[in-house]
Protein backbone atom coordinates (compact mmCIF):
# COMPACT_ATOMS: atom_id res chain seq x y z
CA UNK A 1 0.00 0.00 0.00
CA UNK A 2 1.18 3.53 -0.77
CA UNK A 3 0.40 5.97 2.05
CA UNK A 4 0.91 9.75 2.09
CA UNK A 5 1.40 11.18 5.60
CA UNK A 6 1.11 14.89 6.46
CA UNK A 7 2.74 16.55 9.46
CA UNK A 8 5.66 14.16 9.74
CA UNK A 9 7.72 16.80 11.55
CA UNK A 10 5.42 16.30 14.55
CA UNK A 11 5.43 13.61 17.21
CA UNK A 12 2.63 11.50 15.73
CA UNK A 13 3.40 11.87 12.01
CA UNK A 14 7.01 10.79 12.56
CA UNK A 15 5.98 7.62 14.39
CA UNK A 16 3.32 6.82 11.78
CA UNK A 17 5.99 6.95 9.07
CA UNK A 18 8.22 4.56 11.02
CA UNK A 19 5.33 2.14 11.64
CA UNK A 20 4.31 2.10 7.98
CA UNK A 21 7.92 1.43 6.95
CA UNK A 22 8.15 -1.47 9.43
CA UNK A 23 5.13 -3.04 7.74
CA UNK A 24 6.60 -2.71 4.29
CA UNK A 25 4.23 -0.02 3.05
CA UNK A 26 5.47 2.67 0.69
CA UNK A 27 5.17 5.81 2.81
CA UNK A 28 5.78 9.39 1.67
CA UNK A 29 5.81 12.13 4.30
CA UNK A 30 5.18 15.85 4.07
CA UNK A 31 5.45 18.99 6.18
CA UNK A 32 6.20 22.69 5.68
CA UNK A 33 9.95 22.35 6.38
CA UNK A 34 12.40 21.99 3.49
CA UNK A 35 13.60 18.59 4.77
CA UNK A 36 12.73 16.12 7.53
CA UNK A 37 15.41 13.85 8.96
CA UNK A 38 16.01 11.46 6.09
CA UNK A 39 12.40 10.28 5.77
CA UNK A 40 10.90 9.78 2.28
CA UNK A 41 9.63 13.33 2.09
CA UNK A 42 8.16 16.15 0.05
CA UNK A 43 7.74 19.73 1.24
CA UNK A 44 4.07 20.76 1.32
CA UNK A 45 2.07 23.68 2.69
CA UNK A 46 -1.41 22.21 3.06
CA UNK A 47 -2.99 25.66 2.93
CA UNK A 48 -1.89 25.92 -0.73
CA UNK A 49 -4.76 24.23 -2.57
CA UNK A 50 -2.88 24.01 -5.87
CA UNK A 51 0.20 22.49 -4.27
CA UNK A 52 -1.89 19.90 -2.40
CA UNK A 53 -3.68 18.85 -5.57
CA UNK A 54 -0.47 18.72 -7.60
CA UNK A 55 1.62 16.78 -5.08
CA UNK A 56 -1.04 14.24 -4.18
CA UNK A 57 -1.88 13.72 -7.84
CA UNK A 58 1.80 13.02 -8.52
CA UNK A 59 2.11 10.69 -5.49
CA UNK A 60 -1.09 8.74 -6.31
CA UNK A 61 -1.45 7.26 -2.79
CA UNK A 62 -3.91 4.55 -1.83
CA UNK A 63 -4.48 6.36 1.46
CA UNK A 64 -3.64 9.61 3.26
CA UNK A 65 -3.05 9.87 7.02
CA UNK A 66 -3.53 13.55 7.82
CA UNK A 67 -1.59 14.40 11.00
CA UNK A 68 -0.69 18.01 10.14
CA UNK A 69 -2.42 20.59 12.33
CA UNK A 70 -2.11 23.82 14.24
CA UNK A 71 -1.90 22.44 17.79
CA UNK A 72 -0.78 25.51 19.80
CA UNK A 73 -4.08 25.77 21.66
CA UNK A 74 -3.42 29.00 23.57
CA UNK A 75 -1.68 30.75 20.67
CA UNK A 76 -4.70 30.03 18.46
CA UNK A 77 -6.74 32.42 20.62
CA UNK A 78 -4.55 35.39 19.69
CA UNK A 79 -6.30 37.60 17.14
CA UNK A 80 -3.48 37.50 14.63
CA UNK A 81 -3.29 33.68 14.81
CA UNK A 82 -6.97 32.81 14.41
CA UNK A 83 -6.85 33.03 10.59
CA UNK A 84 -3.66 30.95 10.55
CA UNK A 85 -5.13 28.20 12.74
CA UNK A 86 -8.28 28.13 10.61
CA UNK A 87 -6.29 28.08 7.36
CA UNK A 88 -4.37 25.00 8.54
CA UNK A 89 -6.95 23.00 10.49
CA UNK A 90 -10.00 23.79 8.37
CA UNK A 91 -8.79 25.06 5.01
CA UNK A 92 -5.78 22.76 4.80
CA UNK A 93 -7.87 19.75 5.71
CA UNK A 94 -10.48 20.72 3.11
CA UNK A 95 -7.67 20.85 0.52
CA UNK A 96 -6.48 17.37 1.50
CA UNK A 97 -10.07 16.05 1.40
CA UNK A 98 -10.67 17.52 -2.07
CA UNK A 99 -7.50 15.89 -3.40
CA UNK A 100 -8.50 12.54 -1.88
CA UNK A 101 -11.93 12.80 -3.45
CA UNK A 102 -10.36 13.42 -6.86
CA UNK A 103 -8.09 10.39 -6.43
CA UNK A 104 -10.72 8.15 -4.88
CA UNK A 105 -8.35 7.25 -2.01
CA UNK A 106 -9.15 6.79 1.66
CA UNK A 107 -8.43 9.59 4.14
CA UNK A 108 -7.67 9.32 7.85
CA UNK A 109 -7.99 12.57 9.82
CA UNK A 110 -6.54 12.93 13.31
CA UNK A 111 -8.91 14.98 15.44
CA UNK A 112 -9.46 15.77 19.11
CA UNK A 113 -11.86 15.63 22.06
CA UNK A 114 -11.83 19.45 21.87
CA UNK A 115 -14.68 19.26 19.33
CA UNK A 116 -16.96 18.65 22.35
CA UNK A 117 -17.71 21.08 25.18
CA UNK A 118 -15.71 19.19 27.81
CA UNK A 119 -18.51 19.19 30.37
CA UNK A 120 -20.05 16.38 32.43
CA UNK A 121 -18.48 13.07 33.39
CA UNK A 122 -19.77 10.62 30.76
CA UNK A 123 -17.28 9.47 28.12
CA UNK A 124 -17.85 11.05 24.70
CA UNK A 125 -19.18 8.67 22.06
CA UNK A 126 -17.41 8.66 18.66
CA UNK A 127 -20.66 9.13 16.75
CA UNK A 128 -22.05 11.82 19.04
CA UNK A 129 -23.09 15.05 17.32
CA UNK A 130 -23.08 17.12 20.51
CA UNK A 131 -20.37 19.39 19.15
CA UNK A 132 -19.67 22.58 21.10
CA UNK A 133 -15.96 23.48 20.98
CA UNK A 134 -14.71 25.73 23.77
CA UNK A 135 -11.90 27.39 21.84
CA UNK A 136 -10.52 28.26 18.41
CA UNK A 137 -8.47 25.08 18.20
CA UNK A 138 -11.54 22.92 18.78
CA UNK A 139 -13.66 24.98 16.38
CA UNK A 140 -11.14 24.68 13.55
CA UNK A 141 -10.59 20.96 14.11
CA UNK A 142 -14.36 20.43 13.93
CA UNK A 143 -14.44 22.35 10.65
CA UNK A 144 -11.76 19.96 9.41
CA UNK A 145 -13.87 16.98 10.52
CA UNK A 146 -16.80 18.22 8.50
CA UNK A 147 -14.70 18.50 5.35
CA UNK A 148 -13.45 14.93 5.81
CA UNK A 149 -16.88 13.49 6.63
CA UNK A 150 -18.15 14.62 3.22
CA UNK A 151 -16.04 11.83 1.66
CA UNK A 152 -17.11 8.21 1.28
CA UNK A 153 -13.82 6.65 2.42
CA UNK A 154 -12.90 8.40 5.66
CA UNK A 155 -11.65 7.70 9.15
CA UNK A 156 -11.90 10.39 11.83
CA UNK A 157 -9.80 9.39 14.85
CA UNK A 158 -10.10 11.60 17.93
CA UNK A 159 -7.26 11.45 20.41
CA UNK A 160 -6.29 13.21 23.65
CA UNK A 161 -3.32 13.97 25.89
CA UNK A 162 -0.72 12.92 23.32
CA UNK A 163 2.94 12.31 24.13
CA UNK A 164 5.78 11.13 21.91
CA UNK A 165 9.52 11.55 21.46
CA UNK A 166 9.42 13.94 18.52
CA UNK A 167 7.79 17.04 19.94
CA UNK A 168 6.68 19.00 22.98
CA UNK A 169 4.25 17.39 25.41
CA UNK A 170 3.15 17.24 29.04
CA UNK A 171 5.54 14.44 30.01
CA UNK A 172 8.60 16.31 28.74
CA UNK A 173 7.41 19.49 30.43
CA UNK A 174 7.02 17.74 33.79
CA UNK A 175 10.45 16.14 33.49
CA UNK A 176 12.08 19.48 32.70
CA UNK A 177 10.25 21.31 35.48
CA UNK A 178 11.18 18.57 37.93
CA UNK A 179 14.87 19.20 37.29
CA UNK A 180 14.65 22.67 38.81
CA UNK A 181 11.65 22.49 41.17
CA UNK A 182 10.86 20.19 44.08
CA UNK A 183 7.16 21.13 43.96
CA UNK A 184 4.81 21.61 41.00
CA UNK A 185 1.15 22.70 40.81
CA UNK A 186 -0.98 20.61 38.44
CA UNK A 187 -4.71 20.75 37.73
CA UNK A 188 -6.83 17.94 39.14
CA UNK A 189 -10.26 18.78 37.65
CA UNK A 190 -9.49 17.99 34.00
CA UNK A 191 -9.92 14.26 33.35
CA UNK A 192 -8.94 12.04 30.43
CA UNK A 193 -6.46 9.35 29.36
CA UNK A 194 -2.96 9.77 27.85
CA UNK A 195 -2.04 8.57 24.36
CA UNK A 196 1.47 7.40 23.39
CA UNK A 197 2.25 8.10 19.75
CA UNK A 198 4.06 4.81 19.12
CA UNK A 199 1.02 2.83 20.30
CA UNK A 200 -1.32 5.09 18.37
CA UNK A 201 0.75 4.78 15.19
CA UNK A 202 0.36 0.98 15.31
CA UNK A 203 -3.40 1.34 15.65
CA UNK A 204 -3.65 3.88 12.82
CA UNK A 205 -1.68 1.54 10.55
CA UNK A 206 -4.03 -1.32 11.50
CA UNK A 207 -7.01 0.86 10.65
CA UNK A 208 -5.77 2.29 7.35
CA UNK A 209 -5.22 -1.27 6.08
CA UNK A 210 -8.98 -1.83 6.31
CA UNK A 211 -12.17 -0.33 4.92
CA UNK A 212 -13.85 -0.05 8.33
CA UNK A 213 -14.56 3.63 7.85
CA UNK A 214 -16.13 6.02 10.34
CA UNK A 215 -15.44 7.99 13.49
CA UNK A 216 -13.36 6.45 16.29
CA UNK A 217 -11.80 7.41 19.61
CA UNK A 218 -8.32 6.23 20.51
CA UNK A 219 -6.27 6.65 23.68
CA UNK A 220 -4.30 4.22 25.78
CA UNK A 221 -6.20 1.99 28.20
CA UNK A 222 -5.92 2.15 31.99
CA UNK A 223 -8.88 4.27 32.99
CA UNK A 224 -9.51 7.98 33.38
CA UNK A 225 -7.15 10.19 35.36
CA UNK A 226 -6.45 13.87 36.04
CA UNK A 227 -3.38 15.75 34.86
CA UNK A 228 -2.34 15.71 38.53
CA UNK A 229 -2.51 11.89 38.60
CA UNK A 230 -0.49 11.77 35.39
CA UNK A 231 2.21 14.05 36.78
CA UNK A 232 2.57 11.95 39.92
CA UNK A 233 3.03 8.78 37.86
CA UNK A 234 5.60 10.53 35.65
CA UNK A 235 7.72 11.45 38.65
CA UNK A 236 7.24 8.02 40.24
CA UNK A 237 8.44 6.18 37.17
CA UNK A 238 11.23 8.69 36.52
CA UNK A 239 12.32 8.30 40.17
CA UNK A 240 12.23 12.06 40.71
CA UNK A 241 11.49 13.43 44.20
CA UNK A 242 8.96 16.09 43.20
CA UNK A 243 5.79 16.91 45.15
CA UNK A 244 2.71 17.42 43.01
CA UNK A 245 0.19 19.87 44.47
CA UNK A 246 -3.36 19.52 43.09
CA UNK A 247 -5.11 22.74 42.08
CA UNK A 248 -8.30 23.58 40.25
CA UNK A 249 -8.26 24.98 36.73
CA UNK A 250 -9.47 28.31 38.16
CA UNK A 251 -6.67 28.35 40.73
CA UNK A 252 -4.06 27.47 38.14
CA UNK A 253 -5.07 30.24 35.72
CA UNK A 254 -2.54 31.10 32.98
CA UNK A 255 -4.28 29.47 29.98
CA UNK A 256 -5.65 31.80 27.33
CA UNK A 257 -7.85 29.08 25.82
CA UNK A 258 -10.63 27.35 27.75
CA UNK A 259 -9.78 23.71 28.44
CA UNK A 260 -12.21 20.78 28.64
CA UNK A 261 -12.85 19.33 32.09
CA UNK A 262 -14.12 16.08 30.55
CA UNK A 263 -11.76 14.52 28.00
CA UNK A 264 -13.08 11.00 28.60
CA UNK A 265 -13.36 9.18 25.26
CA UNK A 266 -15.35 5.98 24.76
CA UNK A 267 -13.17 3.58 22.75
CA UNK A 268 -15.43 0.52 22.54
CA UNK A 269 -16.02 1.04 18.83
CA UNK A 270 -12.40 0.02 18.18
CA UNK A 271 -12.86 -3.47 19.61
CA UNK A 272 -16.33 -3.76 18.06
CA UNK A 273 -14.61 -3.39 14.68
CA UNK A 274 -11.81 -5.83 15.45
CA UNK A 275 -9.04 -3.37 16.36
CA UNK A 276 -6.82 -4.19 19.33
CA UNK A 277 -6.96 -1.61 22.14
CA UNK A 278 -3.84 0.32 23.06
CA UNK A 279 -1.86 -0.86 26.12
CA UNK A 280 -2.28 0.62 29.60
CA UNK A 281 -1.06 4.24 29.76
CA UNK A 282 1.27 3.42 32.67
CA UNK A 283 3.02 0.80 30.56
CA UNK A 284 3.14 3.26 27.67
CA UNK A 285 4.69 5.92 29.90
CA UNK A 286 7.41 3.52 31.01
CA UNK A 287 8.28 2.67 27.40
CA UNK A 288 8.29 6.34 26.48
CA UNK A 289 10.69 7.21 29.32
CA UNK A 290 12.97 4.42 28.12
CA UNK A 291 12.74 5.71 24.54
CA UNK A 292 13.74 9.26 25.39
CA UNK A 293 16.38 7.97 27.82
CA UNK A 294 17.98 5.96 25.02
CA UNK A 295 17.97 9.03 22.78
CA UNK A 296 19.69 11.12 25.44
CA UNK A 297 22.32 8.43 25.98
CA UNK A 298 22.94 8.21 22.22
CA UNK A 299 23.20 11.98 21.82
CA UNK A 300 25.61 12.26 24.74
Amino acid sequence: MKVFVTGVGGQLGHDVMEELARRGHEALGSDVAAACGGLPYVQLDITDEGAVSRILDAARPDAVIHCAAWTAVDAAEEEENIPKARAINAGGTANIAAACRALGCRLMYISTDYVFDGQGTEPWQPDSTDYAPLNVYGQTKLEGERAVAALEKFFIVRIAWVFGANGKNFVKTMLNVGKTHDTVRVVNDQVGTPTYTRDLARLLADMIETEKYGRYHATNEGGFISWCDFAREIYRQAKMDVAVVPVSTAEYGLSRAARPFNSRLDKRKLEENGFAPLPDWRDALGRFLEEIGQRERTEN
